[in-house]
């Protein structure tokens, strides 16, 4: 173990971004427990995978029930870890659906349903550690956000787009309401890596057949090739791994060094330079009205 071994929970780690973080953050010393939802039927197989590369790499990783869409679920997940280790340093935010398809042709009850895995989620989990964090007076949250609240984002993606979008506005709010615990506040922006994640090919489709059929006529090709163009503008040597090393280095920053943005964004879609105004006007409204004790160290890199 490192001198500065943390402990990790991490959300939506069966594969993906999760995954991948789970390992390297354990490959770089830490304690980390990879939040996976039934882990004794459709995912099984992940947590085998936990506990061979576990054993495999000599680490310190193992898998744990973690459903954010039920509060018990992260309630009982957080206490796991608490009750072992007596604390939770860290506290990653990566669970997450994408959806693919006309906006129009989704329910209103599913875009709840994307809404309550990439944000509802995150607030679940949040209740369940954040009280331990703070009386701690210690700890971090990192959410893997999408370039796409920022930058450019294609169509038919607006569900899954609009639920990041979210996500990051209650992300900010996080960071300026739980400085003055000594907990901080790191936003991982990954651009649209299109193989290395799930994303794409476990993406949900609309329920209303019909309404998505009615598109059919002008934008069928279009939908189909939406994977296809995004992959057009990665270079070839682009690594989702980069996303978990980014993960790492933040979470081996200082306390209260740490940046609020991290992209990580081989296409170069715009979030970073939309993020770095964004974030600047966000420092200095904070500055005029007299709360630039609730900033973090850096906006943007």
């Amino acid at each position: 173990m490192v001198a500065d071994d943390k402990v990790v929970l991490i959300t939506g780690a069966s594969s993906g971004f999760g995954a991948l973080t789970a390992r390297a953050l354990a490959r770089a010393g830490h304690t980390v427990y990879a939040g996976i939802r039934q882990t004794t039927s459709r995912n099984a197989t992940a947590v085998d995978d936990v506990r061979r590369y576990a054993d495999k790499h000599r680490v310190a990783l193992r898998a744990v029930e973690l459903d954010v869409g039920r509060q018990d679920s992260a309630d009982a997940a957080v206490d796991q870890v608490i009750s072992v280790h007596g604390r939770i340093d860290v506290l990653v935010h990566n669970a997450g659906h994408m959806v693919l398809g006309p906006a129009e042709a989704f329910t209103p009850e599913q875009l709840g349903d994307v809404y309550d895995v990439n944000v509802l989620g995150t607030q679940r989990v949040n209740r369940a550690a954040l009280p331990r964090m703070r009386a701690r007076g210690e700890g971090l949250l990192v959410w893997v956000g999408s370039s796409s609240t920022r930058g450019g984002c294609p169509p038919f993606l607006g569900p899954y787009f609009a639920a990041k979008a979210a996500m990051d506005a209650l992300a900010v709010s996080y960071a300026a309401e739980l400085i003055r615990f000594g907990i901080d506040t790191a936003i991982i922006v990954p651009g649209a890596f299109t193989s290395g994640t799930n994303h794409f090919t476990h993406a949900g489709a609309p329920a209303d057949g019909e309404r998505a059929a009615e598109y059919d006529e002008k934008y069928a090709a279009l939908m189909e090739d939406v994977n296809a163009r995004l992959a057009a503008l990665i270079p070839p040597d682009a690594d989702a791994r980069e996303v978990a090393d980014a993960i790492v280095h933040v979470v081996g920053l200082p306390a209260g060094t740490r940046p609020l943005r991290t992209h990580i964004d081989p296409s170069r879609d715009g979030s970073e330079v939309v993020s770095a105004v964004a974030d600047r006007i966000r420092a200095e409204f904070f500055r005029r009205v007299g709360l630039e004790d609730l900033l973090t160290a850096g906006s943007s890199r």
